[in-house]
């Protein structure tokens, strides 16, 4: 099948103009191939950008394939033929009205399917069933961390905070209830009971959807703390099959479960090793509470070194803290390619727009202008000089630093800049509290802003 990169239309650029004229300027893949399915609340979205949406038990019971083919994409889809912009693809369409150069992440989700793949999907009737290509899959929320960016619906350890502590006071910007309340319909089924959206799956997987996805992302909470987890990693051990199998991981796990992870690398073909961070040392500790910088470090290391991973892939949320030490991130990201070669690791970064006050555009426009100064610096000293860094990646801190000079609000329903700084300012100081950490302390920059607010 005819791939879209190919000489003469081999750029980022190129594929953008490409998708717009020969399908329409809102024409993504990632609509009719793509999906991250959470199981445990039944939840879907066409990737990580939409706000996700729920699955009706009774269509999956009835069709398995209504885990991924939901009344709510099939409208999309017929938006998307018809160049219409779905409301819930704003991510991407903010990031291209800064201008007619810029790349939004429906590129990088379209150029992975071949033409002929993409042609089929435009042509296809929007009330037809699709079969996925690529699909990141969350049996249940069970996580031992719990990031200041996150919340109940993807982390246990956010529950048990709200449970001890109650809930997050006086934030005016939290319209979903993040903080507030600890989102049992996350997780619908208890343990021990019967989810008619795992079993949904599996009875997918094994019929046809092993046979169709090229695909496989596993992500949670932490997904080597589920039950489930094992279940998928030995029907992969026990079966050959062309599936490319992803899994994400915190990679702050005890070890024996790395131990089993680096285990299963060797016996899985086509295997892909996501991780998360986006800053260094107490920054990293502070964002992402639980984790432990050194730790974290020592096991992308010894995966990296022990493991037999294909890929090896490091996911940056970029929110206002993490761009304190960012570049000096980056930095660490480029020690270990010159180590383990190119694409170990491979980074993204993926700008962060809920929860709004902690996006990157709340901080003052002079400590803004300083990071994408840093960032600019670092990808002129960086960007062709070493041959380390791939296209995407120079083209993802290009974004940033573009969006941090010209993009002023994080999405359109954001509250204005005073009520985003009022709840920065609040969950902060109840976060401080809650966790034992401390903002000043930790942030030179963005803690003395803090204690201005």
């Amino acid at each position: 099948m005819s791939k879209l990169r190919k000489p003469g239309r081999n750029t980022d650029l190129e594929i953008k103009n490409f998708l717009n004229e020969y399908f329409s300027p809102s024409f993504c893949g990632a609509k009719w191939y793509n999906a991250t399915i959470w199981l445990g609340s039944g939840m879907t979205t066409s990737c990580h950008h939409p706000p996700a949406h729920q699955v009706s038990v009774e269509d999956v019971i009835a069709n398995p394939k209504a885990l991924h083919n939901t009344p709510q994409k099939k409208k999309d889809r017929a938006q998307m033929q018809t160049g219409e912009r779905p409301p819930g693809c704003e991510y991407c369409w903010k990031i291209e009205d800064m201008g007619k150069d810029a790349i939004s992440d429906r590129v990088y989700k379209s150029v992975i399917y071949s033409q002929e793949e993409l042609v089929d999907a435009y042509m296809l009737y929007p009330e037809d069933d699709v079969d996925l290509k690529t699909l990141e899959i969350a049996f249940d929320r069970t996580c031992q961390y719990a990031c200041s960016y996150c919340n109940p619906a993807f982390s246990t350890q956010w529950v048990t905070d709200l449970k001890k502590h109650g809930p997050y006071e006086g934030l005016l910007s939290d319209g979903r209830g993040h903080f507030t309340h600890t989102h049992d319909s996350a997780q619908l089924y208890k343990p021990k009971e019967t989810n008619p959206y795992v079993e949904a799956f599996f009875k997918w997987w094994e019929s046809d959807l092993h046979k169709t996805l090229q695909e496989l992302r596993l992500t949670g909470g932490e997904p080597m703390m589920s039950p489930h987890t094992m279940r998928l990693i030995d029907w992969f051990i026990e079966n050959e099959s062309p599936v490319q199998f992803a899994l994400n991981s915190n990679l702050g796990i005890e070890d024996d479960k790395l131990d089993k992870l680096i285990e299963a690398s060797h016996k899985i073909k086509n295997f892909q090793l996501y991780t998360s961070n986006e800053s260094v040392g107490a920054h990293a500790e502070y964002i992402r509470d639980g984790l432990n910088w050194e730790q974290w470090q020592h096991n992308v290391e010894r995966v990296l070194t022990e493991g037999k991973v294909d890929g090896f892939h490091v996911m940056c949320t970029i929110n206002a803290l993490c761009l304190e030490s960012l570049t000096e991130f980056l930095e660490w990201m480029l020690k270990l390619k010159r180590k383990y070669g190119k694409d170990y690791p491979a980074f993204t970064l993926n700008i962060l727009r809920f929860p709004s006050f902690q996006s990157p555009l709340v901080l003052p426009n002079e400590l803004r202008m300083d990071y994408a100064d840093k960032l600019d610096t670092w990808l002129e000293n960086n960007a062709y000089k070493n041959l380390l860094l791939h296209e995407m990646e120079i083209n993802q801190v290009q974004r940033l630093i573009d969006y941090l000079d010209v993009v002023k609000t994080p999405h359109s329903d954001t509250f204005d800049m005073p009520a985003l700084h009022n709840d920065f300012k609040k969950f902060y100081a109840q976060y401080d509290q809650r966790r034992g950490k401390n903002i000043v302390d930790t942030f030179e920059h963005i803690g003395a802003w803090y204690s201005e607010l």
